[in-house]
């Protein structure tokens, strides 16, 4: 029997066990209650009796019949009772509806009511039958002469409870009704709530949750329908630095909190948290039509960083390379046109030309990597149709100590520049880059002819996510580029948003990257 079925059968029988259990007690004090209104109405009819002057002076002498039996008559015929019997004071009955029985003892003890007592009393067998009965003394000149014991068939204290039972049955059923139907609205509201799964699947759920969240290398976060974070595991603690933060509490990185509003599949979704650099996965989580939220997976990508920053410069050098290659074809095929149409001299003269035109590593910097990086963008820029010069006063005398978060801050720089250049107003689209060396320290600034950052853009220009650039796939290099050179002690500043006849000034300050020893100690001041 399945758990909902079982919780139904058992609010069912604990909603009428206690009905049942109410009813009986209501209806044990009705009865009980009927039997004491019929015993004090017994009562009542007794007191008015024993106060008739010509009763009690008749029992008094201890006459039978007569006045007594007249009376006594009169008020069960008037009252409906079953009898009313007055005794003397040795018990002997004076009055009864049986004449038979006069100058009998009563059949019940009359001592209580002798000695002046009132006496209700509960339901009693006498020679009429069961009977509800009271007893009252009858007096005589202050003292006590006999007694007036009046009682009510228990039939007709039956006969009201059956009413009052009838009138009540209907307010049970109701209840009873009312009851079974929340008991099965609360059913299916739990069956709703646990996606009708049994107690054993959903304990199962969870320790084969709690299993696969602990026993993996990635960070899991589980959003629900309502784009809260509802958990999240030790892994995409760490890497989120939430310090064991409620889920509620939980705030996302701007482009991931994106994604994740968006509800759509999303792969490999970059973004950054602190010093380190997240790829994020989005899936949609479904039970059938039903949708229960998202997953998102985390994986940390600062222990590869090394390998991703070579494969950046590589890319470059082969992008240079690349675009050098189609420059050096085209120049070949118009000198070879030159060499077999023989005109010899315009052939010497275009080579003479395209020496002066080469890429030449710059002349003041020494350290390979950085020459091989500025020739390499060099070309890249030629290619976009951007001129890409560096500083006649840049100076590098000393070595680079870690090329890769360097040409990671450079790089971003100078291909954000690149873009401005050539998507900007001004023409020819040109970027200057000055690299200038203090002792240890490397300081680099870009300049570009393009449109400048907007006002609006000043404050957060650095913040992930936001871009000058329309679409997909922006507003990442200089986030990227501020948090390398902060893992360096660092800083990426915007110097000036536009000028004149420039755009947008990028100034970088990256200390300890140099080693002055490798230099032979020489130093630019």
């Amino acid at each position: 029997m399945r758990f909902t079925w079982q919780i139904l059968i058992l609010q069912v029988a604990v909603v009428v066990l206690l009905l049942g259990v109410g009813f009986a007690l209501v209806a044990w004090m009705m009865r009980h209650q009927l039997t004491d209104q019929f015993g004090q109405r017994a009562l009542s009819v007794a007191h008015t009796v024993a106060a008739d002057p010509s009763v009690a002076a008749a029992v008094a002498e201890r006459q039978p019949g007569g006045i007594v039996q007249q009376r006594a008559e009169q008020s069960r015929l008037a009252t409906g009772a079953l009898f009313v019997v007055i005794t003397d004071d040795r018990g002997i009955r004076l009055a009864h509806p049986n004449v038979g029985e006069i100058g009998r003892p009563v059949s019940t003890d009359p001592s209580e009511a002798l000695a002046g007592h009132d006496v209700v009393s509960s339901v009693q067998n006498g020679t009429l039958g069961l009977s509800v009965r009271s007893k009252t003394p009858v007096r005589w000149q202050g003292r006590v002469v006999g007694e007036v014991s009046v009682g009510f068939e228990v039939e007709d204290v039956s006969e009201q409870f059956t009413r009052l039972l009838v009138v009540m049955s209907p307010f049970a059923g109701g209840a009873l009704l009312l009851g079974v139907a929340a008991s099965a609205l609360l059913t299916r509201r739990l069956r709703r709530l646990t996606l009708g799964l049994e107690p054993y699947e959903l304990a199962e759920m969870l320790t084969d949750r709690e299993a696969v969240l602990h026993g993996i290398d990635e960070g899991v976060l589980a959003v629900d329908k309502d784009n809260r974070v509802s958990m999240y595991n030790s892994e995409a603690d760490r890497l989120l630095d939430l310090h064991g933060l409620d889920p509620a509490d939980v705030r996302l990185p701007q482009r991931l909190r994106k994604a994740v509003l968006h509800g759509r599949r999303v792969d490999n979704l970059i973004t950054t948290v602190g010093s380190r650099r997240l790829v994020a996965n989005v899936r949609e989580v479904r039970r059938g039509e039903l949708r229960l939220g998202v997953v998102v997976t985390l994986r940390d990508q600062t222990e590869v960083e090394s390998l991703t920053n070579e494969l950046d410069a590589v890319r470059a050098l082969t992008d240079g390379l690349r675009a050098q290659r189609h420059e050096t074809a085209n120049r070949l095929h118009t000198l070879s046109g030159l060499m077999q149409l023989g005109h010899y001299d315009e052939a010497v003269e275009y080579l003479q030309l395209l020496a002066g035109e080469s890429v030449e590593a710059p002349a003041g910097l020494t350290d390979p990597y950085l020459r091989s990086f500025v020739a390499a963008k060099t070309a890249v820029a030629r290619e976009a149709g951007v001129v890409l010069r560096l500083a006649p006063d840049s100076w590098v005398s000393g070595r680079v100590r870690d090329p890769m978060p360097v040409t990671t801050v450079v790089g971003n720089l100078v291909d954000n520049a690149i873009r401005a250049a050539r998507l900007g107003k001004r023409t020819p689209p040109t970027v200057e880059v000055t690299v200038l060396d203090d002792r240890d320290a490397l300081h680099v600034s870009i300049v570009d002819s393009g449109d400048g950052v907007p006002d609006s853009l000043r404050t957060t220009v650095f913040a992930e996510g936001v871009s000058t650039k329309d679409g997909d796939g922006h507003g990442l290099g200089l986030a990227l580029a501020r948090q390398a050179a902060e893992a360096l002690d660092g800083h990426v500043r915007l110097a000036e948003a536009s000028g004149a006849d420039h755009g947008a000034v990028f100034v970088a300050e990256l200390p300890g990257v140099l080693d002055v020893e490798a230099s032979g100690g020489k130093e630019h001041g």
